[in-house]
């Protein structure tokens, strides 16, 4: 909190070449007139979660899509803003740090200075715990010109990731109040948006005038639904890692002589590792979610590698490159439970000293088993939302050690003949979060700014700024916002007495979809990946020439567009409104009820499945 935020940068060649780029705007948000199409009112993720998420969310519950339209679109009922009074409004970040944040509060602060020369940003210093502190920062150009485009959260700083206990949303409250704000940016994840959503709902409980809006801004790419496409910082992370990864690959074939574990940061799921696959091609990937899928233990998962290597050297290949999501330590059943007991005496004021002393037989067998150092890492406290400290979980030594201990085995066995395994082992995670951002995430932050400032305009509380297309080029992406109610769901928890445990409603990071398009494309070339080393380096991130254009490949493949596909229903929908009137022909009229009917029976079917396919955690 001492530090010296927003001092001015000392800047390379190509971070001062960098800062003169300027994105581009799509042309929905070109101009001073805010043009706004509001939809129908939104519903929530899983039917089965309405009640509990309607008793937490009265006010903001159910509101609707909002589009933002360019000037030559022909919407009759679009809110049209011309006038803009001076409004003051505060920007903080919250969650961890990602490529092209910076970027949401140049965007912001333009759109603000455009819309209205009057209009002040202030900056949070400090993360959420300068908001609580009310310690700001006022934007300006001068403060700005060093960060424009470049990497990090150092314009502000960061620190808890939290604004959720009573005292800590009374604190925003106040600061909020004290500071007149008409609104509140909150740049994060999964975490912070649900904690934003949250705060807005308390603020319209409280009357207070501050707006709350949400940025989809995480490296992790967990903040993924049918509103948002992609977060801010992804598309540099995989980009930063598959460079780093394809050298360890160029390194493994020109020695020929090991195999190199590498972990990649990215919470949880494994969105980081599964697009760091598509990108750069390595022997093996293990994902969380297969993991899950198919309640694979640590033995089963050794087991699968050293197959792999075995495999291998039938070929005389006695190197390659595997990559391990940091968050498989809790996909893994076994280790889960266990972290979840060591977890709970921890909360009890156990001493980590002390804990193994405590654990149940069946954890303690397992606890004793692992090797030293894992046992010492695995005993450090949760997080703050009280997951694990991933980052500093070494799952990749761990598997590292278990494999070589069963090639060993194997091979004075006489059922493994090749070389002497030999591992290294290797985490990204902080080397590629504070790189220059990607053009992409330039570009995109940049939007998502703007788009800040027109969901303050149009009076809405409680909205997560959203661009979709992302795949195509800027001016033609879509731009709007969504409720962030409508992304939460419920988690529910089978007790062993036969009751069950109901969380809070929240936003839930978004798993790998195993269905989806780019794990099929995984699948489609795991077997050449892994015997045929068809490694491929992507090189630095790129600004101009080949490649600058380049987008996340999980991107490009999905064909998500959800909000465009709404906004087309509800045009279909105003068509039928206009052909089927009172007047219109009998066959006309016919036709409408059958067609309608046999649409609803459908709906209801795909609904009420869904609805019953909720899982417990």
């Amino acid at each position: 909190m001492d530090s010296d935020f927003g001092i001015p940068r000392e800047l390379s060649p190509l971070q001062q070449l960098r800062s003169q780029y300027h994105p581009e705007l799509p042309p929905c948000l070109q101009g001073t007139t805010v043009r706004v199409e509001l939809g129908d009112g939104t519903t929530v993720a899983k039917a089965g979660d309405a009640h509990i998420i309607a008793r937490a969310f009265p006010h903001t519950l159910g509101q609707p899509l909002a589009h933002f339209l360019r000037a030559t679109a022909k919407v009759p009922d679009a809110q049209i803003i011309t006038e803009h009074p001076a409004i003051r409004v505060g920007i903080v970040f919250s969650g961890r740090q990602a490529p092209g944040g910076h970027n949401v509060i140049w965007g912001l602060y333009e759109a603000l200075k455009v819309h209205n020369a009057k209009n002040t940003l202030l900056g949070f210093l400090g993360g959420s715990e300068g908001l609580f502190a009310q310690k700001t920062l006022e934007i300006t150009d001068n403060v700005l010109q060093t960060y424009k485009n470049q990497g990090g959260f150092d314009l502000l700083g960061r620190t808890k990731d939290q604004i959720r206990t009573t005292e800590q949303v009374n604190a925003a409250l106040k600061a909020c109040t004290d500071l007149k704000l008409n609104g509140l940016v909150i740049i994060g994840g999964v975490t912070s948006n649900t904690d934003a959503a949250h705060l807005a709902e308390f603020f319209a409980e409280a009357k207070c005038p501050t707006k709350v809006v949400g940025v989809p801004v995480t490296i992790n790419g967990d903040l993924k639904n049918q509103f948002v496409e992609a977060n801010v910082g992804f598309d540099t992370i995989c980009k930063v890692n598959s460079q780093l990864i394809s050298n360890v690959c160029t390194d493994a074939l020109s020695a020929e002589k090991y195999y190199y574990f590498v972990r990649l940061m990215g919470r949880k799921h494994s969105h980081v590792a599964l697009e760091c696959t598509l990108q750069s091609h390595p022997n093996m990937v293990i994902l969380g979610e297969e993991i899950t899928a198919s309640k694979l233990t640590i033995f089963d998962i050794t087991k699968q590698i050293c197959d792999a290597v075995q495999a291998r050297a039938g070929q005389d290949k006695n190197h390659g490159v595997i990559l391990i999501p940091e968050g498989i330590v809790e996909s893994i059943p076994e280790l889960y439970a266990l972290l979840k007991e060591i977890h709970g005496l921890l909360k009890e004021g156990v001493h980590a000293d002390k804990i193994s002393t405590q654990l149940s037989p069946w954890s303690s067998a397992l606890f004793e088993f692992l090797p030293p150092f894992i046992k010492k890492q695995l005993l450090l406290h949760p997080e703050s939302d009280d997951s694990a400290q991933l980052s500093q979980i070494e799952t990749e030594k761990l598997l590292a050690y278990l494999v070589e201990t069963e090639m060993n085995k194997r091979l004075k066995e006489g059922t493994y003949i090749g070389k002497k395994f030999n591992a290294i082992c290797h985490f990204f995670g902080y080397q590629a979060r504070g790189s220059l951002p990607s053009k992409f995430d330039c570009d995109y932050a940049y939007v998502l700014g703007h788009i800040c400032y027109h969901i303050l305009a149009a009076g809405l509380n409680g909205y997560m700024a959203t661009v979709t297309n992302l795949k195509s080029p800027v001016n033609k992406w879509k731009c709007g916002a969504a409720p962030i109610t409508a992304m939460m769901t419920v988690k529910r928890w089978s007790q062993n007495s036969g009751s069950t445990s109901i969380g809070r409603p929240v936003i839930h990071p978004a798993t790998v979809d195993l269905k989806g398009k780019a794990y099929e494309l995984l699948r489609q070339n795991a077997q050449k990946f892994l015997m045929e080393d068809m490694y491929r380096n992507p090189g630095p991130v790129q600004y101009d020439g080949p490649g600058a254009d380049a987008k996340a490949v999980s991107l490009c493949v999905e064909d998500q567009d959800y909000m465009g596909r709404i906004k087309k229903l509800q045009e279909y929908l105003d068509q039928v409104r206009t052909i089927v009137k009172p007047g219109c022909s009998q066959d006309v009229l016919k036709a409408a009820l059958s067609v309608m009917a046999s649409v609803t029976d459908v709906l209801s079917t795909i609904s009420s499945s869904s609805t019953s396919g909720q899982q417990f955690a």
